[in-house]
């Protein structure tokens, strides 16, 4: 079975993740992780859509709110949980990329188009060409391929995607047709098959350890309940029963690569529980705040709510 990583709430998932993820790629006590790659939407994002053409930018405040700069490009007031498993990381030197490289962008799908209506935005299918070339580079640092894969087998690959190939793709029918073409058992089978295809891509890289992170209440936040509605429910129920199709799948795939591709070591980050477990105390909060008092709030990683909530939601 897939090991998976649970905590009580969401709070500790960040100050954790890390320490999970070393104990569990340690052997006789030695941290078996020299470096990390993380790929994915804007949870993950430390400010590589800064300088794109695209609405899916947030160099501006209340984003970085607690930053004593300000905003530097991430989805949310301060560190997201990218930073504290490698704090403020940034390439100083050509060796550097020996430690790693973080390719996120918020909007970013396993879908090409996924959130193409907002402007550009790297997918995955993109952020896996960006990491061939690193690939490339440290060939180059460590003089053959042999070594660069012995020392890529070590790292760890940190992947949290598809939170946009719903919320901007398939539950925006009017610029996209996927929900035309597929139901929503269908949707999520092609989306682990593609995103299977991917991890293929990185296991042919030399990635032996992968970290696959479950989409979140997509249906819970703010932007989505404005949208659509709960008919009294806290959340938008079709869509966070769409996500848990595609949840249970990539715990699947997970047994599915630690099964079939060999020396592979992967682990399922479950976070839809650790939200589900606040969601209703937040969504009284924000009710209170935004549409009783008018105070704009600034809600989990990515999203600051004003009064009228018009706009779109990047993840």
């Amino acid at each position: 079975m897939a090991f998976e990583l649970t905590k009580t709430f969401w709070g500790f998932l960040t100050l954790l993740l890390v320490s999970n993820l070393q104990y569990y790629y340690l052997v006789e006590g030695v941290s078996q992780v020299p470096c990390l790659f993380i790929f994915g939407d804007a949870f993950l994002d430390s400010g590589n859509n800064k300088l794109l053409p695209t609405l899916f930018k947030v160099n501006y405040l209340p984003y970085g709110i607690d930053f004593p700069r300000g905003p530097t490009g991430r989805f949310s007031n301060g560190r997201n949980y990218a930073d504290v498993v490698v704090p403020f990381a940034s390439a100083t030197s050509r060796a550097d990329i020996l430690k790693g490289a973080n390719y996120t962008s918020g909007a970013a799908g396993t879908r090409d188009e996924s959130g193409y209506t907002e402007g550009a935005r790297i997918s995955l299918n993109l952020q896996l060409l960006n990491h061939k070339i690193i690939v490339a580079r440290i060939v180059q640092i460590l003089g053959n391929k042999e070594l660069a894969a012995q020392h890529l087998s070590k790292c760890i690959y940190l992947v949290g995607i598809g939170t946009n190939d719903y919320a901007n793709n398939y539950f925006r029918p009017q610029f996209y047709s996927t929900s035309r073409l597929f139901t929503p058992e269908r949707y999520s089978i092609v989306l682990i098959q593609q995103l299977r295809l991917q991890l293929q891509t990185l296991y042919n890289l030399a990635a032996r350890k992968l970290a696959l992170s479950r989409l979140g209440l997509i249906g819970c936040t703010p932007y989505e309940v404005a949208t659509y509605g709960t008919n009294g429910c806290p959340c938008v129920d079709n869509i966070n029963n769409a996500v848990q199709l595609f949840n249970a799948r990539l715990r699947s795939l997970v047994d599915d690569l630690n099964a079939n591709f060999t020396n592979t070591k992967s682990i399922y980050i479950n976070n839809y529980e650790i939200q589900s477990s606040t969601i209703a105390s937040l969504l009284l909060l924000v009710k209170f705040y935004v549409f009783r008092l008018g105070i704009p709030v600034r809600i989990g990683m990515n999203t600051y709510i004003e009064q009228s909530i018009q706009s779109s939601v990047a993840y």
